[in-house]
């Protein structure tokens, strides 16, 4: 049955200054529920539920294990008065319901192409799969998802359908299967990873086709931290505080203490009377201070800003580019995949529905 819609209130019934300030939820929206709809749904549940419980019924009557249950708890003519009487008048019963179902159905899907409920007209009968397979005799049971349904819209307007501790339990039961099923499948597939993984070539394959896959993502992940870690370590070696001034003034402590140690220029300069001696330590000052411009300008000149972005860029271009023929590289790639699958797995394992606050019930 196609949902009934409800209509919006206008936008200048209800201004945004006339609401109340307090940060309390909104009352579900409900779709507002039709009188008729809803009496037919309540009947079309009914019928169907009975329909499937004398179904069930029969089947368990008609079958060899009642008849031998019968033999050994002395029923037997109970049981063939059963087989005998009853069996064909609800068998008759069902078929006709059952050509009341295929008329409704067929009624349901002339409303719905009249109301342009689907997309395309003959949408009807591929949503309601199960109402069309539950027409046929061998597929009965699949009416159960129609009185399903049913029952899920009349608690989505709600009308409770079933006590709420049954809903709880259910919920918990659905749960509970469908989390130890994909847990099962999940295991089983990182189990036939790992074995995938023991095979050289294709431990080999799948390491080029990851990091050939991830190139461009791994050059810009290796130049933001050169650019956020290592750029700014370079840049202060240009500051005449810090790196800078400290490897500027090594460099001239190193000059100085070579001209120190020139003997040959220490005697050239002990030749000149008087002034050698003050020449030879001016020389030295001279060659501290060249020493710590040098350094200077060097910095100034080969870290530039685009120059040293150029360089970052070139770098990691070339770490991105790497030959995955490494064999340290293959360890680390192996280590963090083993690692992750490990943490993965033992998630999975975690079974959630045995906390606390899963259990609602």
């Amino acid at each position: 049955m196609p949902a009934s819609s409800s209509t919006s209130l206008p936008l200048d019934s209800a201004p945004v200054s006339n609401q109340p300030p307090d940060n309390t939820l909104p009352p579900p929206n409900r779709p507002t529920p039709n009188r008729l709809k809803l009496t037919y749904d309540i009947v079309m549940i009914i019928a169907i539920s009975i329909d499937l419980l004398l179904i069930s019924i029969d089947a368990i009557l008609m079958s060899s294990f009642s008849s031998n249950a019968a033999g050994w708890l002395s029923i037997s003519d109970a049981l063939s008065w059963y087989q005998n009487t009853l069996h064909e008048p609800l068998r008759t019963a069902g078929g006709f319901f059952t050509l009341f179902l295929i008329f409704e159905l067929l009624l349901r899907w002339a409303i719905a192409i009249k109301q342009n409920v689907y997309y395309r007209w003959f949408f009807f009968p591929f949503v309601h799969w199960y109402e069309v397979l539950g027409c046929f005799p061998q597929l009965r049971a699949l009416r159960l998802f129609r009185a399903v349904i049913i029952g899920r819209r009349l608690y989505q307007l709600g009308y409770q359908v079933l006590p709420q501790p049954w809903i709880n339990r259910i919920r918990f039961y659905i749960d509970l299967l469908l989390e130890e099923l994909s847990d099962r499948v999940i295991l089983t597939t990182i189990q036939n990873f790992r074995q995938q993984l023991t095979d050289p070539k294709t431990h080999k394959s799948f390491i080029e086709s990851t990091i050939t896959r991830n190139r461009n993502e791994i050059e810009a992940a290796v130049l933001s931290i050169l650019r956020t870690e290592l750029a700014p370590k370079l840049q202060e070696l240009t500051a005449a505080s810090g790196g800078g001034s400290i490897l500027a003034s090594e460099m001239g402590n190193a000059i100085e203490e070579g001209l120190a140690n020139t003997p040959e220029l220490r005697r050239y300069l002990r030749m000149i009377p008087i002034a050698g001696s003050l020449i030879e330590s001016q020389l030295q000052h001279v060659g501290h201070n060249i020493g710590e411009n040098v350094v200077y300008a060097l910095n100034k000149r080969l870290l530039d800003p685009e120059r040293l972005d150029s360089l970052m860029v070139a770098i990691a271009n070339g770490i991105a580019s790497i030959d995955t023929d490494n064999t340290a590289l293959d360890t680390l790639i192996s280590s963090i995949i083993d690692d992750s699958l490990t943490e993965f797995e033992a998630q999975v394992k975690v079974q959630q529905w045995k906390h606390q606050e899963m259990l609602h019930l």
